[in-house]
């Protein structure tokens, strides 16, 4: 499907240059002199090599078309996932290279997840928004320290360090940002 160059957003996948570049980042610039265009940070999907790109709005691009699968979560091995396809049972393995060690530290059984997939290949993995998880570690309360609005390092059951509101303790259940870690708000359970 082709695209007009300042229709690119955060997430898409697009053909560009015989690769296939998901953008991360974009921004609209009007320069004082000469036309408008949509500044854009790619990063290749297979490979991960990022490029700074302009686009203009009269360019195209062809966005590519992706197939997504609802996949379980079964098991890991060492630094290989596999997961289940949950319309025919068909398991796929996956490196942790492909899934990014950050993300897969928020992999817990049988969590549901999405897999995007280019001509039969995978080329992505994405967990749900927020999952909920037990913080092991967090310092103690600091008596006065609750009028402000001040966040204290505590440790997570999968070892991730993140930093939350001082009235956490450890054996609080928590539910976190899967994107970049950050503490959401206390679980409700």
């Amino acid at each position: 499907m082709k695209i007009d160059g300042n229709e690119i957003r955060p997430g898409n996948v697009i053909e560009h240059q015989g690769r296939l570049w998901r953008a991360v980042k974009t921004q609209h610039v009007k320069p004082g002199k000469g036309g408008a265009y949509m500044q854009v940070e790619l990063k290749d999907v297979r490979s991960g090599t990022k490029l700074n790109e302009r686009f203009r709005a009269s360019e195209t691009v062809e966005r590519a078309r992706l197939d997504q699968k609802n996949y379980q979560f079964l098991f890991s091995d060492g630094d290989e996932f596999t997961f289940m396809d949950n319309e025919n049972y068909e398991q796929i393995t996956l490196d942790v290279d492909f899934i990014g060690e950050d993300t897969s530290k928020f992999l817990q059984d049988g969590m549901n997840v999405k897999i995007e997939s280019f001509e039969d290949e995978p080329i992505g993995v994405a967990l749900p928004e927020t999952v909920d998880m037990v913080i092991e570690e967090a310092d103690p309360v600091v008596k006065g320290q609750t009028a402000s609005s001040s966040y204290k390092p505590a440790v997570l059951e999968n070892t991730v360090r993140i930093m939350v509101p001082p009235h956490i303790e450890s054996g609080t259940k928590v539910t976190v940002n899967t994107s970049d870690g950050t503490y959401v708000s206390r679980a409700k359970d």
